[in-house]
């Protein structure tokens, strides 16, 4: 049986929400900070569909599958954290020219502020204790 915490997942679903729209996730030098949807509209509309999924199974309180897509999320923000570094030092093919570039363009903190609002989602959903089944028994 899983017990769920729902303003720590309210305040995850704000944060990731609010945090790919507003917070830094890169910097371009001539162009000033880019928030998700700058840096890859794909990978903007991916994390809001699986926030949207998040969303969708914590109203219908299917605690489990809520859990494995919360799981997704996190893998996802991992994952493109490291296909846009990856795309950052690997973009020309030039070692040279990727160096500069590399250089140039820096990864700011709106990573960090999405990863927390993720893991603040998935710690919403815990195992219930048994002292409250006791409670509840009475």
């Amino acid at each position: 049986m899983r017990n769920l915490n729902k303003p720590l997942a309210l305040i995850g679903f704000f944060v990731v929400f609010f945090s790919a729209i507003f917070c830094p996730f890169l910097k371009v030098p001539l162009k000033a900070n880019w928030n998700l949807y700058q840096v890859d509209t794909a990978l903007f509309m991916i994390t809001n569909g699986l926030l949207g999924l998040c969303v969708l199974l914590f109203f219908m309180r299917k605690l489990n599958a809520f859990r494995i897509s919360a799981l997704t999320l996190i893998t996802w923000i991992i994952l493109s954290f490291i296909l846009v570094y990856f795309q950052i030092n690997n973009y020309i093919g030039l070692k040279f020219l990727d160096g500069l570039l590399s250089k140039t363009l820096d990864i700011k903190w709106g990573w960090g502020v999405l990863l927390l609002g993720a893991i603040l989602i998935l710690l919403s959903v815990g195992k219930r204790r048994k002292v409250v089944e006791e409670k509840v028994n009475m």
